[in-house]
């Protein structure tokens, strides 16, 4: 990281984001169709992808458009049933990760205060952070469910 950069912080968390979002498309086309929703015990790779992707999502729109709209509804099983399809919801995303981080000027930028999605007054990296570890559970979730599948033995170079 460039500390000597005006946008190191923001930088940083931005490459994380896409690192996240990388490591699900990764994870979607990895695993055979059947894979994608089957239920373990509680829930499925797929969905476990979706609810990454959804925090990522609900954050950047919030930042964009000041809409906290939970993607809930758009981002069930039943709507994105391929891989093909969840693909490109990650791709879209992806686009609302670059409109979001280019909307920030600087570090300092992450200082501030903004309305987050309770309404509430939040401060912006406390809210980033916050969207990258939640992003990052559901992805773990969705590793741990794959491995459950497949055993330790299972498929390796999964993420």
């Amino acid at each position: 990281m460039d500390h000597d950069s005006p946008r190191a912080l923001v930088d940083h968390l931005d490459r994380e984001c896409s690192r996240v979002i990388n490591n699900l498309k990764q994870l979607v086309n990895s695993v055979t169709p059947d894979l994608l929703y089957r239920r373990p015990p509680h829930v499925s790779i797929g969905e476990n992808v979706l609810r990454s992707a959804a925090v990522l999502e609900q954050t950047f729109g919030g930042l964009t458009a000041n809409l906290w709209d939970d993607p809930f509804e758009w981002t069930l099983p039943e709507s994105l049933s391929t891989a093909e399809l969840v693909t490109e919801y990650l791709s879209e995303v992806d686009a609302a990760r670059v409109r979001a981080f280019k909307s920030i000027a600087g570090d300092r930028d992450l200082t501030k205060y903004i309305s987050g999605p309770s309404g509430e007054p939040q401060q912006l990296l406390a809210l980033l952070v916050e969207t990258l570890i939640k992003a990052s559970d559901h992805h773990g979730r969705a590793v741990a469910t794959l491995k459950m599948l497949f055993g330790e033995g299972g498929q390796r170079g999964i993420i």
